[in-house]
């Protein structure tokens, strides 16, 4: 039986990433690009799985059910390593991780020994009828879509987990050298490693209760449009997104963990540096300075800046120069006519959002608000006065 709607959709999903592996071929070869392309030849595997199934491929070679399962098995390893090669500094990964993420195939192919060589391709193909089925034979059907799917769900479910904290500890890296991190950051990868782990929760769900035979008002519909849509998604913002320099990718676990041990009459004249830095010659305008270059600037090393800066200061290298950009746009939103994409450029921020998203943590209002906030208050004055 050919399911149409689902059939049309991954058919559409099939072409996305076959246009989506054609681009990453002819782009230049680095471990971003190389570890994108294998998610899509994954991702492409999974989708004809899919489509083999909506599309009654499976009459035809129905000894060929459930081959997609090991492979897909591969999936959050994959988009785990993708992470990796975008946001980490190590180049080569150690050997037990690619053991690990090939576990998960093995494992499921040691499962599905009983469906694969106990039922022939004649009584799979009855399987799919439930006038025809064998009872004995269904239920080992069940217990290895069973087995794969909750094996799908554990492997993935951890490897997202382990890409998201990867970008949460990347990010705060990122915090402690550098002023401006929008584009370093790779914020899309979280908001996407929560769609895509929606997403195959509700497939494994979905999977589960239609194989067992209970429909709901999404089946064969409302998956696989919300599938295509996390497809494109993800795929527009990978491959938007430029390879970042080693410099702006996280320490390594040795280097980050270092301990310089300063005392704190050094770090009391390292602060002094630091603001006199920042109060008298305006540091913080320069665009996009970082640790290093600030380092470079007042003559102290970064590690010494980072340890002055989290246990003297209490903050960050983002905070403090941020936080200083903020008081200058304060003045200029309050005694000048300038727009607020000009004053955000002046302030030293890269961009009006950045700025907006900024000024609006640290102060509580939009600069806006905080605009016509201080002219009613500056205006409230001059009549107090009047009076």
């Amino acid at each position: 039986m050919i399911h149409i709607v689902p059939a049309i959709i991954y058919s559409s999903m099939m072409g996305i990433t076959l246009f989506t592996l054609l681009g990453l071929s002819t782009r230049e070869q680095n471990r971003q690009t190389r570890y994108l392309f294998g998610l899509q030849l994954l991702l492409l595997v999974h989708i004809v799985g899919e489509l083999f199934i909506f599309s009654g491929a499976y009459r035809f070679a129905p000894a060929l059910a459930g081959a997609q399962f090991p492979i897909r098995m591969l999936l959050g390893p994959a988009l785990y390593l993708y992470a990796l090669a975008c946001m980490s500094p190590t180049k080569k990964q150690p050997e037990k991780v690619w053991l690990v993420a090939l576990s998960g195939p093995v494992l499921v192919i040691l499962g599905m020994l009983p469906f694969i060589l106990g039922i022939s391709a004649e009584e799979k193909l009855a399987l799919a009828n439930p006038a025809t089925r064998d009872p004995e034979l269904f239920k080992i059907a069940i217990y290895t879509c069973l087995f794969a799917m909750t094996a799908f769900g554990v492997y993935t479910g951890a490897y997202l987990i382990a890409a998201f904290r990867l970008q949460q500890r990347h990010r705060k890296q990122l915090l402690d050298r550098f002023s401006d991190i929008d584009k370093r950051a790779m914020n899309w990868f979280k908001t996407l490693l929560i769609l895509w782990g929606l997403t195959w929760c509700l497939f494994i769900v979905d999977f589960g209760i239609n194989f067992i035979g209970i429909k709901w008002f999404g089946t064969g519909i409302l998956l696989p449009l919300f599938e295509a849509i996390v497809l494109m998604i993800f795929n527009h913002y990978a491959l938007q997104q430029l390879p970042l320099s080693e410099d702006d990718k996280g320490k390594t676990k040795e280097k980050a963990a270092r301990n310089t041990s300063l005392d704190q009459t050094s770090m009391a004249q390292i602060a002094d540096a630091l603001t006199h830095g920042m109060q008298t010659d305006k540091l913080y305008l320069k665009e996009d300075l970082s640790l290093r270059h600030l380092s470079e600037i007042i003559g102290v090393s970064e590690n010494y800046i980072s340890e002055t800066l989290s246990q003297y200061l209490t903050t960050n290298f983002f905070q403090f120069i941020n936080g200083y950009r903020i008081e200058h746009s304060k003045s200029l939103l309050m005694n000048t006519a300038q727009n607020i994409a000009d004053i955000a450029f002046a302030a030293g921020f890269n961009s009006k959002s950045t700025f907006n998203t900024a000024f609006k943590k640290t102060t509580g209002k939009t600069p806006s608000a905080f605009r016509n906030e201080a002219k009613g208050t500056l205006k409230q004055k001059s009549i107090n006065k009047d009076v």
